[in-house]
Protein backbone atom coordinates (compact mmCIF):
# COMPACT_ATOMS: atom_id res chain seq x y z
CA UNK A 1 0.00 0.00 0.00
CA UNK A 2 1.22 3.52 -0.75
CA UNK A 3 0.18 6.83 0.72
CA UNK A 4 -2.52 8.95 -0.80
CA UNK A 5 -1.05 10.65 -3.84
CA UNK A 6 -0.70 14.42 -3.59
CA UNK A 7 -0.97 16.28 -6.89
CA UNK A 8 1.82 18.90 -6.83
CA UNK A 9 -0.75 21.48 -7.89
CA UNK A 10 -3.52 20.33 -5.54
CA UNK A 11 -2.85 22.45 -2.46
CA UNK A 12 -4.45 23.11 -0.09
CA UNK A 13 -3.76 19.65 1.34
CA UNK A 14 -6.74 18.35 3.38
CA UNK A 15 -5.64 17.74 6.98
CA UNK A 16 -7.25 16.14 10.04
CA UNK A 17 -6.12 17.25 13.49
CA UNK A 18 -6.32 14.66 16.28
CA UNK A 19 -6.08 16.43 19.62
CA UNK A 20 -6.99 20.10 19.26
CA UNK A 21 -6.91 21.19 22.89
CA UNK A 22 -4.02 21.51 25.35
CA UNK A 23 -0.84 21.57 23.28
CA UNK A 24 -3.08 20.77 20.31
CA UNK A 25 -4.21 24.42 20.32
CA UNK A 26 -0.76 25.31 18.98
CA UNK A 27 -1.32 22.95 16.06
CA UNK A 28 -4.79 24.36 15.49
CA UNK A 29 -3.36 27.87 15.23
CA UNK A 30 -0.55 26.65 12.98
CA UNK A 31 -3.08 25.00 10.67
CA UNK A 32 -5.02 28.28 10.68
CA UNK A 33 -1.85 30.10 9.58
CA UNK A 34 -1.13 27.62 6.81
CA UNK A 35 -4.78 27.58 5.71
CA UNK A 36 -4.63 31.37 5.29
CA UNK A 37 -1.64 30.80 3.02
CA UNK A 38 -3.53 28.24 0.96
CA UNK A 39 -1.23 25.33 1.85
CA UNK A 40 -3.62 23.20 3.91
CA UNK A 41 -7.32 22.92 4.61
CA UNK A 42 -8.64 21.72 7.97
CA UNK A 43 -10.88 18.89 6.83
CA UNK A 44 -11.58 17.32 10.22
CA UNK A 45 -11.03 17.51 13.95
CA UNK A 46 -10.83 14.43 16.17
CA UNK A 47 -11.75 15.32 19.76
CA UNK A 48 -13.83 13.68 22.45
CA UNK A 49 -15.76 16.95 22.73
CA UNK A 50 -16.22 18.85 19.44
CA UNK A 51 -14.61 22.26 19.08
CA UNK A 52 -16.96 25.21 19.38
CA UNK A 53 -17.52 27.84 16.71
CA UNK A 54 -15.45 30.24 18.79
CA UNK A 55 -12.53 27.79 18.91
CA UNK A 56 -12.69 27.20 15.17
CA UNK A 57 -13.17 30.84 14.24
CA UNK A 58 -12.38 31.39 10.55
CA UNK A 59 -11.35 27.76 9.99
CA UNK A 60 -14.85 27.04 8.70
CA UNK A 61 -16.87 24.00 9.69
CA UNK A 62 -14.60 20.95 9.45
CA UNK A 63 -16.14 17.56 10.11
CA UNK A 64 -15.76 16.49 13.75
CA UNK A 65 -15.72 13.03 15.28
CA UNK A 66 -14.18 11.10 18.16
CA UNK A 67 -13.50 8.21 15.74
CA UNK A 68 -10.16 8.98 14.08
CA UNK A 69 -10.30 6.24 11.46
CA UNK A 70 -13.86 7.06 10.44
CA UNK A 71 -12.94 10.74 10.18
CA UNK A 72 -10.01 9.99 7.90
CA UNK A 73 -12.30 7.87 5.72
CA UNK A 74 -15.12 10.41 5.49
CA UNK A 75 -12.93 13.46 4.89
CA UNK A 76 -10.50 11.89 2.45
CA UNK A 77 -7.69 13.62 4.32
CA UNK A 78 -4.23 13.32 2.80
CA UNK A 79 -2.42 14.17 6.05
CA UNK A 80 -3.06 14.09 9.78
CA UNK A 81 -1.55 15.85 12.76
CA UNK A 82 -1.57 13.64 15.87
CA UNK A 83 -1.27 15.51 19.17
CA UNK A 84 -2.86 13.10 21.63
CA UNK A 85 -1.71 11.38 24.86
CA UNK A 86 1.67 9.68 24.43
CA UNK A 87 0.40 6.06 24.78
CA UNK A 88 -2.04 6.58 21.88
CA UNK A 89 0.55 7.73 19.33
CA UNK A 90 1.44 4.36 17.81
CA UNK A 91 -2.10 3.08 17.31
CA UNK A 92 -3.31 6.38 15.84
CA UNK A 93 -0.30 6.61 13.54
CA UNK A 94 -0.96 3.09 12.27
CA UNK A 95 -4.66 3.89 11.84
CA UNK A 96 -3.62 6.72 9.53
CA UNK A 97 -0.96 4.66 7.78
CA UNK A 98 -3.42 1.85 7.01
CA UNK A 99 -5.50 4.43 5.11
CA UNK A 100 -2.55 5.91 3.24
CA UNK A 101 -2.66 9.14 5.26
CA UNK A 102 0.64 10.93 5.84
CA UNK A 103 1.55 12.12 9.34
CA UNK A 104 2.91 14.78 11.60
CA UNK A 105 3.27 12.89 14.90
CA UNK A 106 3.86 14.90 18.06
CA UNK A 107 6.89 14.14 20.20
CA UNK A 108 7.73 11.89 21.95
CA UNK A 109 6.68 9.54 19.14
CA UNK A 110 6.08 6.62 21.51
CA UNK A 111 6.48 5.68 25.20
CA UNK A 112 8.85 2.77 24.52
CA UNK A 113 11.32 1.66 21.89
CA UNK A 114 9.19 -1.35 21.00
CA UNK A 115 6.17 0.89 20.36
CA UNK A 116 8.35 3.26 18.36
CA UNK A 117 9.56 0.43 16.15
CA UNK A 118 6.00 -0.85 15.70
CA UNK A 119 4.97 2.61 14.58
CA UNK A 120 7.98 3.31 12.35
CA UNK A 121 7.95 -0.12 10.71
CA UNK A 122 4.19 0.04 10.15
CA UNK A 123 4.38 3.48 8.61
CA UNK A 124 7.24 2.42 6.33
CA UNK A 125 5.40 -0.74 5.24
CA UNK A 126 2.32 1.32 4.39
CA UNK A 127 4.37 3.65 2.21
CA UNK A 128 3.30 6.82 3.99
CA UNK A 129 5.43 9.70 5.19
CA UNK A 130 5.80 10.47 8.90
CA UNK A 131 7.32 13.62 10.36
CA UNK A 132 8.11 13.59 14.11
CA UNK A 133 7.21 16.87 15.81
CA UNK A 134 10.56 18.03 17.17
CA UNK A 135 10.06 21.63 16.10
CA UNK A 136 13.60 22.62 17.12
CA UNK A 137 14.96 20.36 14.38
CA UNK A 138 13.29 22.65 11.86
CA UNK A 139 15.58 25.47 12.96
CA UNK A 140 18.03 26.63 10.30
CA UNK A 141 20.53 26.88 13.15
CA UNK A 142 20.85 23.07 13.24
CA UNK A 143 22.58 22.69 9.83
CA UNK A 144 24.46 25.96 10.45
CA UNK A 145 25.94 24.65 13.71
CA UNK A 146 26.74 21.32 12.10
CA UNK A 147 28.61 23.21 9.38
CA UNK A 148 30.57 25.18 11.98
CA UNK A 149 31.56 21.91 13.66
CA UNK A 150 32.51 20.27 10.34
CA UNK A 151 34.57 23.32 9.33
CA UNK A 152 36.58 23.10 12.56
CA UNK A 153 35.39 26.45 13.89
CA UNK A 154 35.75 25.19 17.48
CA UNK A 155 38.45 22.60 16.85
CA UNK A 156 37.71 18.94 17.54
CA UNK A 157 34.24 18.14 18.88
CA UNK A 158 34.59 17.04 22.51
CA UNK A 159 30.97 16.65 23.58
CA UNK A 160 27.57 18.29 23.86
CA UNK A 161 25.62 19.44 26.88
CA UNK A 162 21.96 20.35 27.15
CA UNK A 163 20.35 22.45 29.87
CA UNK A 164 16.69 23.02 30.64
CA UNK A 165 15.65 24.89 33.79
CA UNK A 166 11.90 25.36 33.68
CA UNK A 167 9.16 26.32 36.11
CA UNK A 168 5.95 24.27 36.32
CA UNK A 169 3.32 24.56 39.02
CA UNK A 170 1.64 21.57 40.62
CA UNK A 171 -1.44 21.99 38.42
CA UNK A 172 0.75 21.18 35.41
CA UNK A 173 0.91 17.60 36.64
CA UNK A 174 -2.87 17.47 36.87
CA UNK A 175 -3.56 18.81 33.38
CA UNK A 176 -4.44 15.34 32.06
CA UNK A 177 -4.88 11.86 33.59
CA UNK A 178 -1.56 10.74 32.11
CA UNK A 179 0.46 13.80 33.21
CA UNK A 180 3.35 12.99 35.52
CA UNK A 181 2.85 9.24 35.06
CA UNK A 182 5.36 6.57 34.13
CA UNK A 183 2.61 4.09 33.41
CA UNK A 184 -1.17 4.06 33.62
CA UNK A 185 -3.47 1.04 33.74
CA UNK A 186 -0.51 -1.17 32.87
CA UNK A 187 0.45 0.91 29.82
CA UNK A 188 3.71 2.85 29.51
CA UNK A 189 3.40 6.65 29.54
CA UNK A 190 6.91 7.87 30.52
CA UNK A 191 5.91 11.52 30.87
CA UNK A 192 9.16 12.81 32.38
CA UNK A 193 11.12 16.06 32.11
CA UNK A 194 13.61 14.63 29.61
CA UNK A 195 11.09 12.65 27.56
CA UNK A 196 8.35 15.26 27.14
CA UNK A 197 8.60 18.96 28.10
CA UNK A 198 12.38 19.14 27.65
CA UNK A 199 12.68 16.34 25.10
CA UNK A 200 13.85 18.94 22.57
CA UNK A 201 17.03 19.46 24.59
CA UNK A 202 17.88 15.77 24.24
CA UNK A 203 16.90 15.46 20.57
CA UNK A 204 18.65 18.70 19.59
CA UNK A 205 21.89 17.82 21.38
CA UNK A 206 21.93 14.44 19.65
CA UNK A 207 21.19 16.06 16.28
CA UNK A 208 23.93 18.68 16.52
CA UNK A 209 26.45 15.92 17.22
CA UNK A 210 25.23 13.77 14.34
CA UNK A 211 23.99 11.02 16.67
CA UNK A 212 20.34 10.73 15.67
CA UNK A 213 19.85 7.07 14.80
CA UNK A 214 19.37 4.18 17.22
CA UNK A 215 22.68 2.61 16.28
CA UNK A 216 24.50 5.82 17.25
CA UNK A 217 23.82 5.10 20.95
CA UNK A 218 26.22 2.76 22.76
CA UNK A 219 25.31 3.30 26.42
CA UNK A 220 23.18 5.57 28.61
CA UNK A 221 23.48 6.72 32.22
CA UNK A 222 20.44 8.19 33.96
CA UNK A 223 19.72 9.97 37.23
CA UNK A 224 15.97 10.39 37.70
CA UNK A 225 14.50 12.32 40.63
CA UNK A 226 11.28 14.10 41.51
CA UNK A 227 10.46 17.03 43.72
CA UNK A 228 6.75 16.87 43.00
CA UNK A 229 4.30 14.23 44.19
CA UNK A 230 4.26 12.41 40.84
CA UNK A 231 5.48 9.10 39.40
CA UNK A 232 7.75 10.49 36.70
CA UNK A 233 10.94 12.51 36.92
CA UNK A 234 10.93 16.29 37.11
CA UNK A 235 14.64 16.77 37.94
CA UNK A 236 16.83 14.53 35.84
CA UNK A 237 20.00 14.12 33.87
CA UNK A 238 21.25 11.69 31.28
CA UNK A 239 24.63 11.01 29.68
CA UNK A 240 24.77 9.21 26.36
CA UNK A 241 27.85 7.45 25.01
CA UNK A 242 27.76 7.77 21.24
CA UNK A 243 29.30 5.77 18.44
CA UNK A 244 30.78 9.04 17.20
CA UNK A 245 33.00 9.10 20.27
CA UNK A 246 31.69 12.16 22.11
CA UNK A 247 29.40 12.21 25.16
CA UNK A 248 26.03 13.95 25.21
CA UNK A 249 24.88 15.08 28.67
CA UNK A 250 21.51 16.73 29.24
CA UNK A 251 20.20 18.03 32.56
CA UNK A 252 16.66 19.25 33.14
CA UNK A 253 14.34 20.34 35.90
CA UNK A 254 10.77 21.57 36.20
CA UNK A 255 11.56 22.82 39.72
CA UNK A 256 13.82 25.73 38.78
CA UNK A 257 14.17 28.80 40.94
CA UNK A 258 13.71 30.94 37.81
CA UNK A 259 12.59 29.93 34.33
CA UNK A 260 15.40 30.10 31.79
CA UNK A 261 15.73 29.53 28.06
CA UNK A 262 16.85 25.95 27.36
CA UNK A 263 19.99 25.53 25.31
CA UNK A 264 22.54 23.10 23.89
CA UNK A 265 26.25 23.73 24.43
CA UNK A 266 28.69 22.31 21.88
CA UNK A 267 32.19 21.82 23.33
CA UNK A 268 35.23 21.92 21.07
CA UNK A 269 38.97 21.76 21.67
CA UNK A 270 39.32 25.47 20.86
CA UNK A 271 35.88 26.96 21.39
CA UNK A 272 32.20 26.43 22.08
CA UNK A 273 28.82 27.05 20.49
CA UNK A 274 25.66 27.82 22.45
CA UNK A 275 22.32 27.21 20.74
CA UNK A 276 19.16 28.55 22.40
CA UNK A 277 16.88 26.28 20.42
CA UNK A 278 13.53 27.93 21.17
CA UNK A 279 14.93 31.25 19.99
CA UNK A 280 16.93 29.95 16.99
CA UNK A 281 19.87 31.92 18.40
CA UNK A 282 23.52 30.83 18.21
CA UNK A 283 26.60 32.18 20.02
CA UNK A 284 30.04 31.18 18.67
CA UNK A 285 33.02 31.61 20.99
CA UNK A 286 36.43 30.51 19.73
CA UNK A 287 40.10 31.10 20.29
CA UNK A 288 41.52 34.15 18.50
CA UNK A 289 38.12 35.68 17.72
CA UNK A 290 35.56 37.82 19.47
CA UNK A 291 32.17 36.28 20.23
CA UNK A 292 29.81 36.09 17.25
CA UNK A 293 26.05 35.82 17.52
CA UNK A 294 23.71 34.62 14.78
CA UNK A 295 19.93 34.65 14.47
CA UNK A 296 18.43 31.96 12.25
CA UNK A 297 15.04 31.25 10.73
CA UNK A 298 12.96 28.14 11.12
CA UNK A 299 10.97 25.84 8.85
CA UNK A 300 7.64 24.74 10.29
CA UNK A 301 7.39 20.95 10.31
CA UNK A 302 3.83 20.75 8.95
CA UNK A 303 4.79 23.13 6.19
CA UNK A 304 7.84 20.96 5.47
CA UNK A 305 5.63 17.86 5.35
CA UNK A 306 3.33 19.55 2.80
CA UNK A 307 6.36 20.71 0.83
CA UNK A 308 7.74 17.17 0.86
CA UNK A 309 4.44 15.74 -0.38
CA UNK A 310 3.90 18.33 -3.10
CA UNK A 311 7.41 19.17 -4.32
CA UNK A 312 9.63 16.37 -3.03
CA UNK A 313 11.55 18.58 -0.59
CA UNK A 314 13.60 16.65 1.95
CA UNK A 315 11.68 15.64 5.07
CA UNK A 316 13.33 17.18 8.13
CA UNK A 317 12.48 14.69 10.92
CA UNK A 318 11.62 11.18 9.68
CA UNK A 319 11.19 8.50 12.37
CA UNK A 320 14.59 6.86 12.01
CA UNK A 321 16.25 10.22 12.71
CA UNK A 322 14.71 10.08 16.19
CA UNK A 323 15.88 6.54 16.97
CA UNK A 324 18.66 7.75 19.29
CA UNK A 325 16.19 9.88 21.23
CA UNK A 326 13.94 6.84 21.58
CA UNK A 327 16.88 4.87 22.98
CA UNK A 328 17.02 7.52 25.72
CA UNK A 329 13.27 7.18 26.30
CA UNK A 330 13.72 3.43 26.63
CA UNK A 331 16.58 3.84 29.11
CA UNK A 332 14.42 6.15 31.22
CA UNK A 333 11.45 3.78 30.94
CA UNK A 334 13.46 0.80 32.17
CA UNK A 335 15.44 2.65 34.84
CA UNK A 336 14.35 2.42 38.48
CA UNK A 337 11.42 4.68 39.30
CA UNK A 338 12.49 8.27 40.05
CA UNK A 339 13.56 8.78 43.65
CA UNK A 340 11.67 11.41 45.65
CA UNK A 341 13.84 14.30 46.76
CA UNK A 342 14.08 14.53 50.54
CA UNK A 343 11.80 17.08 52.15
CA UNK A 344 14.66 19.44 52.90
CA UNK A 345 15.75 19.53 49.26
CA UNK A 346 12.72 21.47 48.02
CA UNK A 347 10.23 24.06 49.17
CA UNK A 348 6.99 25.59 47.95
CA UNK A 349 6.93 29.13 46.57
CA UNK A 350 4.29 31.13 48.44
CA UNK A 351 1.37 32.04 46.23
CA UNK A 352 2.69 30.17 43.18
CA UNK A 353 1.70 26.56 43.98
CA UNK A 354 5.01 25.20 42.78
CA UNK A 355 7.97 23.36 44.20
CA UNK A 356 11.53 24.65 43.89
CA UNK A 357 14.80 22.81 44.38
CA UNK A 358 17.31 25.41 45.66
CA UNK A 359 20.51 25.43 43.63
CA UNK A 360 19.18 23.27 40.83
CA UNK A 361 19.46 26.06 38.23
CA UNK A 362 23.21 26.18 38.75
CA UNK A 363 23.51 22.41 38.69
CA UNK A 364 21.65 22.19 35.37
CA UNK A 365 24.01 24.77 33.86
CA UNK A 366 27.07 23.06 35.37
CA UNK A 367 26.03 19.70 33.92
CA UNK A 368 25.88 21.17 30.41
CA UNK A 369 29.14 23.04 30.99
CA UNK A 370 31.15 20.08 32.31
CA UNK A 371 29.23 17.13 30.78
CA UNK A 372 28.81 15.81 34.33
CA UNK A 373 25.88 14.18 36.09
CA UNK A 374 24.27 15.56 39.24
CA UNK A 375 26.03 12.97 41.39
CA UNK A 376 29.41 14.01 39.96
CA UNK A 377 28.65 17.66 40.69
CA UNK A 378 28.10 16.92 44.36
CA UNK A 379 24.36 17.51 44.53
CA UNK A 380 23.48 16.36 48.07
CA UNK A 381 20.24 14.73 46.89
CA UNK A 382 21.72 12.93 43.88
CA UNK A 383 22.06 9.12 43.84
CA UNK A 384 25.39 7.60 44.78
CA UNK A 385 25.84 6.46 41.17
CA UNK A 386 23.83 6.69 37.96
CA UNK A 387 21.79 3.85 36.53
CA UNK A 388 23.65 2.49 33.51
CA UNK A 389 22.03 0.93 30.48
CA UNK A 390 24.29 -0.71 27.94
CA UNK A 391 22.83 -0.84 24.45
CA UNK A 392 23.58 -4.16 22.76
CA UNK A 393 20.98 -4.17 20.01
CA UNK A 394 19.05 -1.67 17.89
CA UNK A 395 16.04 -3.96 17.47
Amino acid sequence: MTGRVIDPLSTPVPVVLAGARGHGRWHLENIRRLQHRGLVRLAGVCELTPLTEDELGDLGAPEQSADFGALLDSTGAAAAVVCTPIPTHTDLALTAAERGVHLLLEKPPAPSYAEFRRMADGVAAAGVVCQIGFQSLGSHAVPAVRDLIADGAIGTLAGLGGAGAWVRDEDYFRRAPWAGKRRMNGTDVVDGALTNPLAHAVATALALGGSTRAEDVLAIETELLRGNAIESDDTSCVRITTAQGHPVTVAATLCAERADEPYVLVHGSSGRITFWYKQDRVLLQRAGHGPEEFQHGRTDLLENLVDHLTTGAALLVPPDETGAFMRVVEAIRTAPDPAPLPDGAWHRVPGENRRVVPGVDGLVAAAADTLSLYSELGAPWAPAAPHRTKEVSTR
